[in-house]
């Protein structure tokens, strides 16, 4: 069962505001999500990064309703609106992806997994094969056993979220103090490589930025468990995902190396890899999540 509540609709969102549903699981965990694109359009549920909200979202509304797209994007727990679940492992992805389609009175739908949110969609495919028919992972984490070029970045957070949550969850709380009151670029350059003459449009950067914020704006804890859990066993069986999955990655990728997702491919039977060219993180996300919304028509 779930419940809804309508938010107000800040500049830039769909006309649809935000929604509110009970996740029936332990104390009824409440979880937000916003729509973006086309009321009627193709459903394709949009899982953001690790830190991130649902108001990533807001940087394809209009390709979504030029494509005629149904964009639900959520925030998973311990993110933005919704309640924190400290314990949740990523088999769990499942029930709150589930109770979004129900609240929407979504029978099946595409998922996107951009970056941390890549094993949470896989699992969300290996839970309900039923309502899940297409699997498209954006600049996606890759699991432990794979992952021999991770950035020492990228060790250091998923050792402190492990030996250390209080540091993390401060650091955190740091860095939201100071993008909310420097220019987005404090954001926007830790997802992007230095070597590149493509810009990233102001308002985009803006909507990165406002991301960031709203993924922090009531818990630390929904970042900090996603770093512990991303850097474990996965506890997916991959052989569970019959969807198509495409892994869209950039080569100048370096959050997450090239080397990393290429023997990623070769975990998942149904995987597809398809390489940006001079793309680095965020400009995969950009360019990538056009490209493949286009399928969907």
């Amino acid at each position: 069962m779930t419940t809804r509540t309508r938010g107000s609709s800040p500049r830039g969102t769909a006309p649809f505001g935000d929604q509110t549903v009970t996740v029936p699981v332990d104390d009824d965990r409440e979880l937000t999500y916003a729509e973006y694109g086309c009321s009627e359009g193709v459903p394709v549920v949009f899982l953001h990064g690790t830190p991130g909200s649902r108001r990533l979202g807001m940087a394809f509304e209009t390709v979504a309703e030029e494509l005629g797209i149904r964009l639900l994007s959520l925030d998973r727990p311990g993110y933005g609106r919704s309640s924190p679940w400290p314990d949740r492992a990523i088999h769990d992805a499942g029930e709150f992806v589930s109770a979004v389609l129900d609240d929407a009175d979504v029978g099946t739908a595409g998922v996107i997994g951009f970056s941390g949110g890549s094993p949470y969609a896989l699992a969300t495919a290996a839970a309900l094969p039923e309502r899940i028919d297409r699997v498209d992972i954006v600049a996606g984490a890759t699991p432990p056993d794979v992952s021999e070029a991770t950035p020492a970045m990228q060790r250091l957070l998923a050792g402190l979220a492990t030996k250390a949550p209080f540091v993390l969850r401060g650091l955190f709380r740091g860095q939201a103090l100071l993008a909310d009151h420097l220019d987005p670029s404090l954001v926007v350059d830790q997802y992007t490589a230095a070597e590149t003459d493509e810009p990233v449009p102001d308002d985009v950067a803006e909507i990165v930025r406002t991301d960031f914020l709203e993924a922090f704006a009531r818990h630390r804890c929904g970042a900090v468990t996603e770093f512990r859990n991303t850097a474990t066993d996965w506890g997916i069986d991959f052989a569970d995902v019959d969807s198509r999955v495409h892994l869209w990655h950039g080569e100048n990728d370096t959050n997450v190396p090239i080397e990393d997702a290429r023997r990623f491919e070769g975990r998942i039977s149904t995987a597809e890899l398809h390489v940006l060219e001079d793309a680095d993180h965020l400009r995969t996300l950009l360019r990538g999540v056009p490209r493949l919304l286009e399928d969907y028509r």
